[in-house]
């Protein structure tokens, strides 16, 4: 008897009116892989990765445009500024957009990210200087703060069994949207002079030689934002007489096993959950969120770097290649890394777990990179062999590291602190990007300059320098910086 009275207890009490009860009935009454909210969480997703670096296979070209740069060595460092205005603008307004999400609710940051999508990443294909480009790629990034509230979402979406598959979604299309989006700006860059049959000079297209890649974008992501409107919300919101699901499931819980009055939730660190300092405290999501920083860093300046590098002259070390062929070689890494994350990811992650996948990851980049400078002695069809198997493996384990930061950081806080931890997460992410462009750029520029050095001479600098990342990255994955919530 006793037995049934504290078992209906225990039972979970819904709310009619709250969203996010109604997703908590539909997770508890469902069985199988939820495909529908993975695939609308993976095209939410693409549609906000695909601009953020879809500029770098065409802004070589693109500042070369704008005749600024005194010198062809100088295109570089100009090429940083506006690869590094997005993140600037986004590692300003992450917090604020994950308060909203967790005040608000996700699905308006998500529909708001995607519509700055839409607006400014097509303005700036129609950038006639340098500072056009800067600003509105400051303005994209300034209102695209949905990443942070997308994991909060895949982490409140689905069952528990099925958390680390949602994430890993995110990755995967964050992932596959850095590879794409430069594949299409490769592509579909200066259409008048790669396809004059259908593109004329006196066209659009023609006189402004950068805006076909980033209209597609946009348009992709209108519809993207069209269907986000049937996305249902996954926020707790109850009014002041009633209190959420999940406190009165855990007062109950405590009442049953013999605790006097209500129970306060408390955090990984013991803290209240409504302590303005609780997420600073909170040491696991802080050093999760300190490795990930890092690894960004690595992430973004080598998104820049490798696209540079490609498109440099043969006399510079680079491999002279046209938009077009980085196009080539970015979609071929990107169904790479779709075939591995939906194939042999699971697989690696349940037998080996999150934390030594992330540190084989690591400790694989760093000879992988090592080996780039070499592939510039090449040329032909071994040239392209190697670097397309090269350019696979390495996205490959940078979406590996990505995806076990994104599990650890929603794991080490409660639902009503995820919008807000993520926002915390992009904010520190996005500042680490911003000096990434800017920072390879610069040292790119420089580095061409000193062909001739006997310590680490042209573009072995530059990867020197992305492997001394990746190696601080690597060493704050052990103890005791690295911590697990328990």
């Amino acid at each position: 008897m006793a037995g049934g009275c504290e078992e209906a207890l225990l039972k979970k009490n819904y709310f009619e009116n709250c969203s996010g009860c109604k997703v908590d009935q539909v997770k508890e009454s469902r069985t199988g892989l939820p495909i529908k909210e993975l695939f609308s969480i993976w095209i939410v997703v693409l549609s906000t990765a695909l601009p953020i670096s879809s500029l770098f296979p065409f802004l070589y070209f693109m500042i070369r445009d704008f005749h600024i740069a005194k010198r062809e060595e100088d295109i570089g460092f100009y090429a940083g500024y506006v690869g590094s205005s997005f993140m600037l603008g986004r590692a300003l307004t992450s917090v604020f957009w994950g308060i909203v999400a967790d005040r608000y609710g996700r699905k308006p940051v998500i529909i708001t990210g995607i519509m700055a999508v839409v607006i400014f990443n097509t303005i700036f294909g129609l950038s006639v200087n340098l500072w056009m480009a800067v600003i509105t790629r400051f303005l994209l990034g300034s209102l695209n703060g949905l990443l942070g509230p997308i994991k909060a979402y895949a982490s409140e979406m689905f069952r528990e069994e099925h958390q680390a598959l949602g994430l890993s979604t995110i990755s995967t299309a964050w992932g596959i949207g850095l590879i794409i989006g430069p594949a299409l700006g490769g592509f579909l860059a200066q259409p008048a002079e790669k396809y004059p049959n259908v593109f004329s000079m006196d066209s659009l297209f023609g006189r402004f030689p950068y805006f076909l890649p980033c209209f597609c974008i946009s348009l992709f992501a209108f519809g993207v934002c069209i269907a986000s409107f049937w996305l249902p919300e996954t926020l707790h919101v109850h009014n002041d007489k009633e209190t959420s699901s999940s406190d009165l499931y855990e007062t109950v819980e405590a009442a049953s096993n013999g605790s006097k009055g209500r129970e306060e939730r408390t955090d990984v660190e013991g803290q209240k959950p409504n302590s303005g300092s609780s997420l600073i405290k909170n040491w696991p999501l802080m050093s999760s969120i300190i490795v990930y920083s890092i690894f960004s860093l690595h992430d973004m300046a080598y998104s820049e770097i490798f696209s540079l590098w490609a498109v440099s002259p043969r006399k510079f070390g680079g491999l002279s290649y046209s938009t077009e062929d980085v196009g080539e070689v970015l979609s071929i890494s990107g169904f790479g890394l779709l075939a591995f994350q939906l194939s042999l990811y699971p697989l690696l992650e349940r037998h080996l777990g999150p934390i030594l996948i992330c540190r084989l990851a690591g400790v694989l980049t760093i000879p992988l990179l090592s080996s780039y400078p070499l592939l510039a002695m090449l040329s032909g069809f071994s040239l392209s062999l190697l670097l397309n198997c090269a350019s696979i493996m390495r996205n490959v384990l940078a979406v590996s590291f990505v995806t076990t930061m994104f599990l650890l950081q929603n794991r080490a806080v409660e639902q009503h602190q995820r919008g807000a931890a993520n926002g915390l997460a992009m904010t520190a992410m996005s500042i680490f990007k911003a000096v990434g462009p800017a920072g390879g750029g610069a040292l790119f520029s420089w580095s061409q300059r000193r062909q001739d050095a006997a310590f680490l001479p042209g573009d072995h600098m530059v990867f020197f320098a992305l492997n001394v990342v990746v190696f601080i990255a690597v060493l704050m994955t052990f103890k005791p910086f690295l911590a697990l919530k328990k």
